[in-house]
């Protein structure tokens, strides 16, 4: 029989919704699916599989605490060990077989009394919903002037063409975020031409990365007291950077780190000062590599430090006049994150959607609940970004709070569990309160981490152990509880 009703529905399997599934489970709830639109699980660790693709986080601490990896490979794991981690881990704890694949949900409303959702497999119901659809996810291609009609091969970084040959082609890169830093260096060696198209220089440090021996991880798959040395040695690490993002003045000596890397790999003074960046480091989302200031020296690559203008038959055009003839496009350009598709797909009561409330600028309480849409709960939600840390962190303080809300819902027959205005309000009010004094607000550039009103919704102004105690604690009188009274008796 096709089940189409459960107690909770999860929407997507990547590393959220896994762990969301993984840690229900646990918890004693047992009528669950997952509800993943591709064909495998793995969510932007399926989706990226550019050349160098990689993390940017130290791989002891970019796993779930409650399944710790010790045959990581290397200190900064790639994209395809990440993947295999999660698959093992979603098969370890017995939630692969209640993920439902190739099932998009594409719209979804609360009825008063329980969530409806519309798929491309049919109907389903839940009493409580979970999205675990993540932030870096839908590819962000800028609508520029002329791009429909070139001639070439045009992709994103997210969704890399492997069957497109790059062997001595001239190739326009347009941005220079997390992943351009990453698949620069591997394909200029291999391109006929490359020409970059930087519109912000951005600030890139050296990367502690390296290949973990045999005997390394023998060592930590034996003592697990050594495992967890080494993440909270990391930990202490990405904190102590964490605790400059509070405080602009300290990262502003840290970028002297990355300016004596700017200065050690790039000779030419002319295209040193291209790449130096004139804001504080942190301001944009960090990025580390040991390659991408080489790449850029090669004779055949150029940088043109201008936002791109329009495209005009195959030649990209920037801002300042330059351009560039290429026979492909490839963008590098990040995702919509803080426009995220789902909240287009989530409905309240009134068939009002998150995107109606929002208006442009995401909020929730704890980052996880919204106020006039019961029983659901948004993983990596808006205002829990970091500029130091793991996702991984930040969604295990979710689930905390998620699964003490599901399971009190459940046991306790309550209807519903809607946040209230005020605690959401007063949750928001304290973390725009805090994020002026951040270098998110205060190093002087623009960055995803600020939306279309110009609010910063994405970015955490606290402590990391702060975050885990503010979000991951659930407290019943924050939220308007439903009740079936003719059933009860209340």
């Amino acid at each position: 029989m096709d089940q189409r009703h459960f107690a909770v529905l999860v929407v997507g399997a990547g590393a959220s919704g896994l762990g969301a599934a993984i840690r229900l489970g646990q918890a004693g709830v047992d009528d669950l699916a997952v509800l993943e639109k591709a064909g495998s699980l793995g969510g932007t660790w399926r989706d990226n599989t550019y050349p160098g693709c990689a993390c940017d986080v130290p791989s002891a601490l970019y796993s779930y605490s409650f399944a710790p990896n010790p045959g990581w490979t290397r200190a900064f794991a790639g994209q395809a060990e990440i993947r295999a981690y999660l698959a093992d881990t979603a098969s370890r704890f017995g939630v692969t077989d209640k993920i439902r694949y190739g099932v998009e949900v594409t719209r979804a409303q609360w009825t008063g009394s329980l969530w409806e959702l519309e798929t491309s497999r049919g109907p389903y119901t839940a009493r409580i919903l979970v999205a675990g659809t993540g932030p870096w996810h839908e590819p962000l291609i800028p609508d520029l002037p002329g791009l429909a009609d070139f001639p070439g091969e045009v992709f994103h970084s997210a969704r890399w063409n492997h069957g497109y040959d790059l062997a001595g082609k001239r190739v326009a890169v347009i941005g220079t975020g997390a992943s351009a830093v990453q698949f620069v260096p591997r394909i200029a060696g291999e391109v006929g031409r490359l020409h970059l198209f930087q519109r912000t220089a951005q600030w890139v440090l050296p990367k502690p990365d390296h290949h973990v021996p045999g005997v390394e991880r023998f060592l930590l798959r034996r003592f697990p007291a050594l495992r967890r040395a080494l993440r909270s040695a990391e930990y202490a690490a990405m904190e102590t950077l964490g605790f400059g993002f509070r405080h602009p003045w300290l990262l502003r000596q840290v970028q002297k780190i990355g300016l004596a890397h700017l200065r050690l790999s790039v000779r030419d003074p002319v295209l040193r000062k291209a790449l130096t960046p004139d804001y504080t480091l942190g301001c944009k989302r960090l990025l580390m590599s040991n390659t991408y200031y080489r790449a850029l020296t090669l004779s055949h690559v150029d940088v043109h430090p201008t936002a791109v203008r329009s495209v005009v038959g195959d030649r990209v055009l920037g801002a300042d006049g330059s351009s560039a003839e290429v026979d492909a496009i490839i963008f590098g350009t990040g995702f919509h994150i803080l426009d995220m598709p789902v909240s287009s797909r989530l409905f309240d009561a009134d068939g009002r959607s998150l995107d109606d409330h929002w208006k442009g600028s995401p909020q929730a309480y704890a980052g996880t609940t919204v106020a006039g849409f019961p029983n659901l709960y948004l993983l990596l939600g808006p205002s829990l970004g970091t500029g130091h840390s793991s996702a991984f962190m930040i969604m295990e303080a979710q689930l905390r709070h998620t699964v003490a809300a599901v399971t009190r819902t459940l046991s306790s027959g309550w209807t519903s569990l809607s946040v209230r205005p005020s605690v959401q309000d007063a949750f928001n009010a304290e973390v725009q309160a805090a994020l002026p004094g951040t270098v998110y607000q205060s190093g002087g550039c623009s960055s995803y981490y600020t939306d279309v009103n110009g609010r910063n919704s994405f970015s955490w102004p606290f402590s990391t152990g702060r975050l885990r105690s503010a979000v991951g604690s659930f407290d019943e009188a924050d939220y308007e509880i439903g009740r079936v009274h003719a059933a009860s008796g209340e």
